[in-house]
């Protein structure tokens, strides 16, 4: 028989889509962490879609917001 075997990306992304989906809550501190070290695909593909619209959201208000105090 022939062994399949991953590489080494391919198992990171398995187990971090494993972890997404066991505990997607709990990943908002570590995305935020991840951001130092990674690229903004990183936080994104990490937050799902409903996680990067309420982040986009959060933004979009404090910059009006903040248009409003300072101006």
């Amino acid at each position: 028989m022939v062994e399949h075997k991953e590489r080494l990306e391919q198992v990171r992304e398995r187990l971090q889509r494993e972890e997404l989906k066991n505990n997607a809550s709990g990943n908002l501190r570590d995305t935020f962490n991840r951001t130092n070290n990674g690229s903004s695909n990183d936080l994104a593909s990490s937050l799902g879609w409903k996680g990067l619209a309420v982040l986009i959201l959060a933004i979009t208000v404090v910059a009006i917001i903040s248009f409003f105090i300072f101006n």
